[in-house]
Parts: structure tokens; sequence; C-alpha cells
């Protein structure tokens, strides 16, 4: 089967770079706080969508240039237009970047996001949208929607982020709009952990290696069901999960790993 690499691409609208299997993205318009444009949004959704093909990326981190993750969509790049806009063109707008969170959720490789500064608007979902989350102290994550009239399901936020912190703790940020501190985040459980400014990219990293080294097939299986079994019942789950498991003991990984028991030897995972 024809795969591509991830190294090969060179993307117009942020950075993307590829090594040990790690891919990472940056959002690189520091002067602005990292905004995204129709035109960011669309790349990176492509781009998400394309992991699902190569055989260079294990698994991805995400991160802002200059101190801050991303201030949402820009005000006179995306905001100004869509006031002009007729509800065709709107629908095509929210559907895309709806769809830049689907392929997050649905490509195979785990996803890390490096948090400094502001995440703010759409920032914030892509923060919400990844796997983990590492931030500094000084973070400041707001699904600040509301605060331009509009309301705050945006992008799957009434479906997604109510898992990760809770429903009133997801409804209090999306009906105010206001700035969620990190040490909240640390608390409420959205932050894995908060880190340095000038180690949480690292840090991301070196999870995001340590998951590359590991089992990528099995990888794969896990977010898959962690996406799909939300609203699976627990006899659906269960029987998904018995599916999924038959599937990964079928893989030279498992044979390697008990190989590797039998040796005392620490198992070198292949992804297949």
């Amino acid at each position: 089967m024809y795969k591509l690499k991830a190294a090969d691409w060179h993307p117009e609208h942020f950075k993307l770079e590829v090594a040990n299997r790690v891919a990472t993205i940056t959002l690189n318009r520091p002067d602005r706080k990292n905004p995204l444009t129709f035109e960011s949004y669309a790349e990176l959704r492509d781009t998400f969508h394309k992991f699902q093909y190569v055989d260079d990326v294990r698994s991805i981190v995400i991160t802002g240039a200059g101190g801050n993750f991303c201030s949402g969509g820009d005000v006179h790049d995306i905001i100004g237009p869509l006031t002009k806009m007729d509800m065709n063109g709107l629908l095509t707008f929210t559907r895309m970047t709806g769809n830049l969170v689907k392929e997050m959720r649905t490509c195979p490789q785990p996803i890390i996001s490096a948090i400094d500064g502001i995440c703010a608007g759409a920032g914030a979902i892509v923060s919400m949208a990844s796997d983990m989350r590492y931030a500094t102290p000084d973070a400041k994550t707001a699904f600040l929607f509301v605060r331009v009239g509009l309301a705050g399901c945006d992008m799957g936020a009434c479906a997604i982020l109510p898992r990760i912190i809770g429903h009133g703790r997801a409804s209090e940020l999306l009906y105010t709009g206001r700035v969620m501190s990190a040490q909240e985040g640390q608390a409420w459980g959205y932050f894995n952990d908060l880190v340095a400014p000038d180690q949480v990219l690292a840090k991301a990293q070196e999870m995001a290696l340590s998951l590359a080294n590991g089992p990528a097939f099995a990888h794969a299986m896990t977010k898959k069901c962690l996406h799909q079994e939300w609203d699976m019942s627990i006899e659906q789950a269960l029987e998904t999960e018995a599916e999924a498991q038959a599937i990964c003991m079928q893989t030279q990984d498992f044979t390697r790993a008990y190989n590797a028991f039998v040796a005392k030897q620490k198992p070198v995972f292949e992804g297949d």
C-alpha cells in the first residue's frame, strides 16, 4: 500500500517537523498570538486527514510559537467576513471547522498539545480535541464564543468538554466564556501536567516519543475505542473491546512482547 512521508510535506500556514517518528506542528504567527485563518483551518484539517496514510509518524505534538498557543479565529481574516456571509457560506465554514476536530479524533496517532499563554476560541478547541495536554502555569484557556455573541456549542465542545472536566464545569466555561486558569485545568483533569515554559514542548515531545516507540497499531486501536465508545452501552463497549483486543493479539508486536518477556528483555515494537 502506498504511504506518504510527512517529512516531505511543506505546509504553507504552519510549521511541520518530523523527528524520531514524532510530528510537531507549530502554529507560527506569534505577532498575532497564532490565530487561525480560513486557509490554516483547512490546511490543518487536510494534514490530520493525511496522517492516516503516513509511515513515518506515530505520534503528534501541536504547539504555538512565541509564548502563546492559539488565539482562535483571526478577527480580521475570519470574524469580519463571517458577518457578511449568507447561511450557505456560514454552514460551509462551520462544517469545515468541525471537520478539523473530526480528523484529529479519527487520525490513528495520539495527539498531544503543548500549551503556553493564550489558548482561546478555536485554539481551546484544538487543545480539547487532543488526546493529552501539557500546559505552563501561565496558560489561559477560554472557550470564549459567547463573548462574541455565539453559542458555546462550537466544533464539538458540548460533546467533548463535559467528558474531560464534567458537565457542570464545562457548562460554566461555555456559558460564560471565562478563562480557565492552568491550575483549574490541572485540578479538573483538563491538563495532564503543568510544566515550566521552557520545558513544556520538551515534555510533550518526550511523551510523544514514548508513544511513538510503543505498539503503534495497539495505540491506534486504543484511540479508536476511546472515541467510539462515548455513545455505546457497556455491553456494546465490551464487545467492541473484545474484538479490538483479539485483533491486536494477531499483531507481531504482541508476539515480540511475549518473546521479549520470556528472554527477560525489553520489547522493541515495530508497529505491525
